[in-house]
């Protein structure tokens, strides 16, 4: 084990490891990507769901179960089964990880919506505020702090699972797993999970701080 974990750290702090295209630099630039994108693809389709449904009260049962019904699907399975539909590309590995982040977002979104006190929604509304109005400058700024919880989580669970983009032959941080394993490289394996970990804990560590720094001057401009 003490082998196994020298080798490993000689692997990870290798300066021939972080370069050329096949390098870890140019894994997690790839792993990224994919994460950043799918997050904000998702983001574009699950922000409106959850502010429409939680703004009206309309098609939250049918929302809700088709977000618990995405978080359930195995993305493996998905990659897979778009990948003999669509062909070589990276439109298998987007649509699972866009299938994963949906449900995070819609229902903290959601919940947001729905924890903001009917009694400061009827107030705006008795000031003669309009729908779009008591939605976006009221609704919407309380229920923020959830809201960007459930975009922290979607990421974070989109970083974890975006070593699929090498189990349809494209890169990131996942090349090194799949390789390893190919190769029965146990070194390789585990730091190639090392690495996703490593990326999860650091980008929740960061939005978490971000977070709370945003919130804590707007508390504080508020009083």
């Amino acid at each position: 084990m003490y082998e196994l974990f020298k080798n490993l750290a000689k692997w990870l702090t290798s300066g021939s490891q972080w370069a050329g295209t096949d390098g870890i630099a140019h894994r997690l630039a790839e792993h990224l990507q994919y994460s950043l994108l799918a997050t904000l693809i998702a983001a574009v389709i699950g922000l409106p769901l959850g502010l429409l449904i939680g703004h009206t009260g309309k098609g939250a049962f049918l929302a809700i179960n088709l977000a618990s019904f995405g978080r359930a699907l195995p993305t493996v399975g998905l990659v897979v089964l778009v990948f003999l539909a669509s062909g070589l590309s990276m439109w298998p590995v987007y649509i699972a990880l866009v299938a994963l982040a949906v449900p995070s977002i819609v229902t903290n979104t959601y919940a947001g919506m729905t924890a903001v006190d009917p009694d400061v929604k009827d107030a705006a509304r008795g000031q003669g505020m309009r729908g779009h109005q008591v939605l976006f400058q009221v609704e919407l700024p309380l229920a923020l702090p959830l809201i960007m919880t459930g975009l922290r989580l979607a990421l974070i669970q989109v970083v974890s699972t975006a070593t699929v983009a090498a189990y349809v032959s494209f890169g990131g941080l996942g090349r090194f797993v799949f390789d390893g394993l190919a190769q029965r490289d146990l070194v390789q394996v585990l730091g190639g999970a090392v690495l996703v970990a490593v990326v999860a804990i650091v980008l929740d560590l960061g939005l978490s701080a971000l977070q709370r720094f945003l919130f804590r001057h707007r508390t504080a401009a508020l009083r």
